[in-house]
């Protein structure tokens, strides 16, 4: 079971502290209008921001996981995700794509199909939360390993 709290770093703020089941801690908060100066005293990251980072970061611990059971020697990977959202309202999420730059020694590209597909499609809890509202898509890259 996830236990997660959020508070409010106070009045006339648009910030937010919050803090994952383990004690982690990161910033969150509106997007700036462009006649607001206040801030930029804080480093925060925006809450629709944290969903697409939290789907990259789910299915990207699964695809490290699944490929090195896969006896895969993977060295390097990066998502980039890119999301669209609605234009009004709650301004929800209508498609997100990933895009995953995986790179090591001799992958065999099946596999790393293979492990991006289970991933997004059977254990990312984040991607299945997200897949009844949004249209997810996803693409790859193989880059061979510096030797």
């Amino acid at each position: 079971m996830s236990n997660v709290a959020l508070k409010w770093t106070g009045q006339g703020s648009k910030m937010f502290i919050g803090r994952d089941s383990f004690g982690h801690v990161v910033m969150s908060g509106s997007w700036p209008k462009d006649d607001d100066e206040s801030w930029q005293e804080w480093k925060a990251v925006k809450p629709s921001d944290l969903l697409m980072l939290s789907l990259a970061s789910c299915s990207a611990y699964d695809v490290v996981m699944i490929l090195g059971r896969q006896r895969q020697q993977l060295t390097n990977l990066y998502v980039q995700v890119n999301g669209q959202q609605a234009s009004d309202p709650p301004y929800q999420f209508t498609e997100i794509h990933q895009h995953y730059t995986v790179e090591g020694v001799d992958l065999d590209p099946d596999k790393v199909a293979r492990a991006i597909a289970l991933s997004e499609e059977k254990y990312c809890s984040v991607a299945a939360t997200i897949r009844g509202v949004a249209t997810l898509s996803h693409s790859f890259e193989i880059v061979k390993a510096a030797e």
